[in-house]
């Protein structure tokens, strides 16, 4: 029985002595490294993710690789754009965003890293693609990068595929604390290349807002109109609504306000507080977006008004 004790104890002093030094002969980091979460606009169809990853993790193989979104329409920045702040804020301080909705790479826009006032850092392409996450957090500081010397090694020939050569290799080792962020390249202020959209505002008793970003599976239309905006001026149990893009009128009636889906008949229109905690419309199992023929982007505006009195 003894023997049998000091035999499980080797073994088990065996496997964690491999754990710490990561199987592979390597020391593992004195403090807990920071996460790299990727997102682009690349599919997962053929191998440009992996080879991120790969280069991620050939960089800093302690450091936790994730997944954001590769589903981003292709090309859409904005819808990029929202993808980081609808995430951002539920990763811990010093996480690594690298981001790449990039239609204009090898161009002369700016690779740039930031950090926001929150503690997290975003890494990719300046075309506005960071406009939301400057809004919400704010900025700390921005770089350029300097893709000449922070790119990695053997990719100088290479000019469309910076979410690799540049992007996930720079993310990585920030991530691991081999590089600062400062040492990226030339300091840009809080300067970055922004998105005009409409924001949520009162003005009396109306509020104005945007509509970033529809839910594709059920067809709700999300605004960016936070509940505390609302409340501000107490809730009403309904509004009138008015949608636009641009000037163009799409939409007006008048809707409840309610808590549930169920809370209307099916296939009735309803509004509700989203789970970032912003103003949504709906159709109970129903598509509002389809039904109204409701878009989103930086283009769409909503205008609501309470009915009645407020709560």
């Amino acid at each position: 029985m003894q023997q049998n004790v000091a035999l499980l104890f080797l073994v088990l002093t065996f496997i964690f002595s491999g754990c710490a030094t990561g199987g592979r002969g390597q020391s593992a980091p004195a403090s807990a490294p920071r996460a790299v979460v990727l997102m682009t606009d690349f599919g997962l169809k053929d191998g440009a993710v992996s080879a991120m990853k790969g280069v991620a993790f050939q960089a800093a193989p302690f450091v936790l690789v994730s997944d954001l979104t590769h589903d981003v329409p292709p090309y859409d920045i904005w819808t990029g754009a929202y993808r980081l702040s609808q995430t951002y804020a539920f990763w811990p301080k010093g996480t690594v965003f690298v981001a790449v909705v990039d239609p204009g790479v090898g161009s002369e826009r700016k690779s740039i890293a930031l950090e926001t006032a929150s503690g997290h850092i975003f890494v990719g392409p300046d075309n506005g693609l960071f406009t939301l996450v400057a809004d919400g957090a704010g900025i700390s500081h921005v770089v350029a990068i300097d893709e000449a010397k922070q790119r990695i090694k053997g990719s100088d020939e290479s000019y469309t595929f910076h979410g690799r050569d540049l992007y996930a290799y720079v993310g990585a080792r920030l991530a691991a604390g081999h590089i600062d962020l400062t040492a990226l390249g030339a300091p840009l202020g809080r300067e970055i290349e922004r998105i005009p959209y409409q924001r949520a505002e009162r003005r009396g008793q109306v509020i104005n807002g945007g509509i970033p970003v529809l839910d594709p599976n059920y067809g709700n239309v999300w605004t960016n109109i936070p509940k505390a905006l609302m409340k501000s001026s107490g809730l009403s149990p309904r509004y009138r609504i008015v949608i636009r893009e641009k000037a163009r009128e799409v939409f007006r009636g008048e809707l409840p306000l309610v808590e549930t889906f169920a809370a209307v008949p099916k296939g009735k229109p309803l509004l509700y507080f989203n789970s970032l905690m912003n103003l949504a419309l709906a159709l109970n199992q129903g598509d509002f977006a389809k039904a109204h023929r409701v878009g989103s982007g930086p283009l769409w505006s909503i205008e609501i008004e309470p009915v009645g009195k407020s709560q």
